[in-house]
Order: structure tokens, then C-alpha cells, then sequence
């Protein structure tokens, strides 16, 4: 199965989201591929997806045969959009799929900035939902500002799980009130990530 790691903005957490997943899921004895299909705003090597794969490669040798190319086969080195940072070839992103696809059990698919990132004139981050028929995860930021940064996510989209990434403790105060009535469960990556991944694998 193929999970797609996004999030209500840029630098609210999918990184350290997605390496949390790869090693809780790998000590529950799945192997776990990685993969950012585009990474802008690289200089030397992509920051991200190179953090993304020495951990998973720790857990799943069979990825010694990639190459950070592979985990990211799109890379820009303007910090924009990638619409703006460059054309994106995607049938190099296909081609680095169905290399990392067969050595996994679980693959993890990590965006780059927010759901509505546009990848090219007719096509968003949010499209690759459906392009590698994933289930989704969106990490939310528990900054004051929170609230309205999840409800327009929840607008336009339904994830599979939304999850809070915890900065500090006043969330508690100033935002889980009017989450935990709303929505009666809300799930924090740092305390409940087996509930996390139970809803996400379901049937695997």
C-alpha cells in the first residue's frame, strides 16, 4: 500500500512525520520504502529526502539498489513551487516508482508544501493522491492558527487520518478545546501513532 504524507502548509512537520512512520511501522515488521517524488530548493543533495532515506534504510536493506535520485527524482533548487521552480518530468517520477515499489510492503510518499501546491498548470500535490491511489495523512501544525489552517484543508479535501504535530504544550489550552468537541477524537503524531496507523492500514 502507498501512504502520502502532506500538510496544511510548508514546514509544519511531514518530514519528521514520515520518519516517525518508518520506524514505528518497521517494528511492527513491515518493510518501508520512501519516496519524495520532488524536492525544491536543493543546493548539493535533497535535505529531506536524503533524512528520509538513511532511516528507512536502516530498517529495509533492500534499498541499498536505489539511489538518493531515485527517493527523489525531482529536484530544484529555487525554494518555490514547483511550478515555478522548474518543469517537472513525470515520467521520471514514474520511473523511480516502480523502482522503490517492489522492495516494500509500505510505501511512503512524501509531498512537498501544502495540499494545494501547484506541481504544473493542471495539476496540484493533492493530485498524487489519486496518481499512486494512496491513502493520505495531513500533518497539522498546533500554532495559534491552527483551527483555520485544518478547516479550509478539511474543505477541500477528506484525508484518510489529519493528525497534530505538537510544538508545545499550549495547544492544549489554546485549541484542542474546540477540536476534541468538534471532532470528538484528535489524534497528536507524538502520542498516538499506533491509532494513527491503524486507521491508515486497515486491510494490510
Amino acid at each position: 500500500m502507498n501512504i502520502f504524507i502532506t500538510a496544511t502548509n510548508t514546514d509544519v512537520g511531514k518530514t519528521y512525520t514520515t520518519l516517525k512512520l518508518i520506524e514505528h511501522l518497521s517494528n511492527k515488521g513491515y518493510k518501508i520504502g520512501v519516496f519524495k517524488p520532488i524536492e525544491t530548493g536543493v543546493i548539493d543533495t535533497p535535505i529531506d529526502g536524503k533524512k528520509l532515506f538513511d532511516k528507512a534504510i536502516k530498517y529495509n536493506k533492500n534499498l541499498k539498489t536505489l539511489s538518493i535520485d531515485d527517493i527523489v527524482p525531482i529536484q530544484f533548487s529555487l525554494p518555490a513551487a514547483p511550478i515555478v521552480a522548474g518543469e517537472v518530468e513525470f515520467d521520471k517520477i514514474d520511473k523511480a516508482y516502480k523502482k522503490i515499489k517492489p522492495l516494500c510492503d509500505i510505501l511512503l510518499i512524501e509531498g512537498a508544501g501544502g495540499i494545494k501546491v501547484p506541481v504544473t498548470k493542471d495539476f496540484y500535490m493533492y493530485d498524487f493522491i489519486k496518481y499512486f491511489n494512496a491513502k493520505s495523512l495531513l500533518v497539522v501544525q498546533s500554532k495559534l492558527g491552527c483551527i483555520n489552517d485544518l478547516e479550509l484543508n478539511l474543505e477541500f479535501f477528506s484525508p484518510d487520518v489529519w493528525s497534530i504535530n505538537l510544538y508545545d504544550d499550549s495547544f492544549y489550552q489554546i485549541t484542542y478545546p474546540y477540536l476534541k468537541e468538534k471532532y470528538k477524537e484528535v489524534l497528536i503524531i507524538q502520542k498516538d501513532l499506533d491509532k494513527i496507523i491503524n486507521k491508515l492500514t486497515i486491510g494490510v
